[in-house]
């Protein structure tokens, strides 16, 4: 089978289960909606503080899937199931800090001045939901092992059937009914945490009970910290989620300044921020399975083919951000009417929609990059570009178009000012991403030359 069949296969089994979890979003998204314009706006900017924590934690954890893509590559099965083990003590901690950071949001909401009629109500929701987190990042830890190993059809199935779960507890819990009294956005946290836990037992059971996991020597007794190993973790680990936490955080500032602008404003935004995410579901599935073909060919010593599916991997991607950009563009009218029924609301998503399309556009080409850049440890630099582009270009020139004016225009009081900017900046970041992938695979094949010879 040739590598752009495998990325391809391999792509589209984790897409499904991304839109899964994404759907847990859109499923809030909608369900808030439905409920009341407050539960909405409380939704954009609780939901923009629990993804920032999450998913800069998770990106910790998604980092190991290089290292481990490697060990399969090189045959080291025993080793890779011990290097698993390991990172349970890089779990925990990830979860004593989110846990930490979610029961105490209220400096940030207070710095951020988000309205206090909707402070409480974001505070309730963000309790609710540090105790679903570390189950969540156990699965993570668990959907990374099976990635790097090529198996990624359990962890689909298992987020796809948990979307049958997650969807009538979010109505039930949000409206109430059958003896639970009405929620509003808290329901939704609820019906996350039942369903987080859920998906972490279930994959528990199948380590337990799965024999293509029994090379891998897992369930044997846990090692003392190897703080070697776990250096190395922390070295690809920590930059990783750093950037991860600039290009969030920069959503969740945006939130949580845009929410000052009133709930009109903070509802739109919280669906063009759903429909990003949903459709960086695609550049993501490709990112994860280019970097595990190109580390696991690394790990095999052929730096050849680690390059070709490198750029195999960068050309999907970059067609497939070009048709979705533009199809969302097309349809940006009726993605608005999906999500909400009030009509300034669609009025106001439909016409900022268009900055999201700019904006996947040059998210797909720097999540492939920055993705596979980790395969070559390049992750320092990324970070630093992130931080600048995204807080400085993106975030910073929004706010000052938005509320002091820039260069003659503005001030601006709506949301485009915010997404402009950050379309803007992520091109850059795209054409520098790009770049540096260039001389890593340049270096990676020059390097390799005289061992082939």
């Amino acid at each position: 089978m040739s590598e752009h069949s495998i990325i391809t296969r391999h792509a589209v089994t984790v897409l499904a289960g991304q839109l899964a979890v994404m759907a847990f979003g859109v499923t809030d998204t909608v369900v808030a909606g439905r409920h009341s314009e407050g539960a909405l706006a409380a939704l954009s900017i609780g939901s923009a503080v629990f993804i920032s924590v999450y998913v800069s934690l998770m990106g910790v954890l998604q980092a190991l899937l290089p290292i481990w893509a490697e060990q399969r590559g090189a045959a080291h099965s025993t080793q890779l199931g011990a290097s698993v083990r390991q990172s349970l003590y890089l779990w925990v901690a990830a979860s004593v800090i989110g846990m930490a950071l979610l029961l105490s949001p209220d400096a940030i909401l207070r710095w951020t001045k988000v309205p206090p009629e909707l402070r409480h109500v974001v505070i309730d929701y963000l309790h609710i939901l540090a105790f679903a987190l570390p189950p969540s990042l156990l699965f993570r830890v668990y959907s990374t092992m099976n990635q790097s190993l090529g198996y990624p059809k359990l962890v689909t199935w298992l987020q796809i059937a948990s979307l049958a779960l997650k969807v009538p507890l979010s109505i039930w819990f949000t409206f109430g009914g059958l003896g639970i009294t009405a929620q509003g956005a808290a329901g939704c946290a609820w019906a996350t945490l039942v369903v987080n836990y859920s998906l972490m037992f279930c994959g528990l059971y199948m380590l337990r009970t799965q024999r293509m996991y029994d090379s891998l020597a897992l369930w044997r007794p846990l090692e003392r910290p190897d703080f070697a190993q776990l250096g190395k973790f922390l070295r690809l680990g920590i930059p990783a989620g750093l950037s991860i936490l600039v290009e969030v955080t920069s959503f969740t500032l945006m939130a949580l300044f845009i929410a000052r602008q009133g709930t009109l404003a903070a509802a739109a935004h919280q669906i063009l921020s759903n429909m990003a995410a949903v459709l960086y579901m695609v550049p993501l599935a490709i990112a994860i399975a280019t970097s595990a073909r190109v580390s696991y060919w690394r790990g095999a010593g052929d730096e050849a083919t680690a390059r070709s599916v490198a750029l195999q991997g960068l050309g999907m991607a970059a067609t497939m951000g070009l048709v979705l950009s533009a199809a969302l563009a097309l349809a940006r009218h009726q993605v608005a009417a999906f999500y909400s029924t009030n009509a300034a609301v669609i009025t106001l998503t439909a016409a900022l929609l268009i900055w999201v399309a700019a904006y996947h556009l040059a998210d797909s080409i720097q999540t492939l990059c920055i993705f596979v850049l980790r395969s070559y440890r390049v992750t320092f630099l990324p970070f630093v570009v992130y931080g600048l582009m995204l807080w400085g270009g993106g975030l910073a020139g929004g706010y000052l178009l938005a509320y002091e004016g820039l260069a003659g225009f503005g001030p601006f009081n709506s949301p485009a000012p915010f997404w402009a900017c950050s379309a803007a900046a992520l091109a850059v970041t795209a054409v520098v991403f790009t770049a540096l992938l260039a001389r890593a695979l340049k270096r990676s094949v020059q390097a390799a030359a005289p061992t082939r010879a």
